[in-house]
């Protein structure tokens, strides 16, 4: 800032050290720091004035967060964005490896925070059937319980859980691999992660490898849980019911 009558320049700094659904603005700590030398004027007004636009900024932006989402969402905690993530995960059951690579926090966009999901997971389903899964709007809507619009051609749509998910099918091969442009509703407006998803042919068995590229950081845990329960645990709930229909 700049003192009027002199015209001398300070530089200072805003911290906000714990920003998170469990604090109420006005109890939110707001600390205000400047360098060494004159300037205290610049300093109090920014510890009075200043606090209160800032905590107008913060409660319009806890608002905008705190939007229902059926899916869920975790808003951001008193963890440091950029602080490494858990790099690997090794979970029991179908679940082989559930990891977050520490290397792949970036920014996208206007300047959101990111991380990517990495997930491999094994159905006892051949490779054919587990693709049509994906790609068959009939069986989309049995798995995901819902109206679905599932175009599966390059540049076709997709839409599911009542809207909560939308996007399009860039990639296609047939047993091999889908990438979709893919967001949850409840992430900031034209904001898309990248997601592959790679089928593996083990004879009976089809392993599934999946890459989220570009999920805000701030929706992480809820987009995790959304590919394993609205997804993985429904597809294998699916694939049993035919199975035993079959028998």
């Amino acid at each position: 800032g700049t003192v009027k009558e002199s015209g001398e320049k300070h530089k200072g700094s805003v911290e906000i050290p714990n920003l998170s659904e469990e604090n109420e603005v006005d109890d939110t700590e707001i600390n205000v720091s400047k360098k060494k030398g004159e300037g205290d004027v610049l300093k109090d007004l920014m510890r009075t004035e200043g606090t209160a636009k800032v905590r107008e900024a913060l409660r319009d932006y806890l608002k905008a967060l705190k939007t229902e989402f059926t899916l869920g969402m975790i808003l951001p905690t008193k963890a440091t964005v950029g602080q490494e993530l858990a790099a690997e995960r090794k979970l029991s059951g179908n679940a082989v490896q559930d990891s977050v690579s520490p290397q792949s926090l970036d920014t996208v966009g206007v300047k959101i925070p990111t991380v990517q999901i990495l997930l491999r997971e094994i159905f006892n389903s051949p490779v054919d059937e587990l693709y049509s899964i994906f790609t068959t709007k009939e069986l989309v809507q049995k798995f995901s319980k819902c109206p679905a619009v599932i175009e599966a051609e390059k540049g076709g749509k997709l839409q599911m859980f009542d809207g909560c998910v939308s996007g399009e099918y860039a990639e296609l091969v047939p047993s091999q691999r889908i990438v979709l442009k893919w967001r949850c509703r409840n992430w900031p407006d034209e904001h898309y992660a990248t997601v592959a998803l790679n089928f593996k042919d083990m004879a009976a068995q089809t392993e599934l490898q999946l890459e989220c590229k570009g999920v805000p950081v701030s929706n992480e845990d809820s987009t995790r849980q959304c590919w394993k329960k609205q997804y993985f645990e429904e597809i294998r709930i699916l694939l049993q019911q035919s199975k035993d229909k079959l028998e």
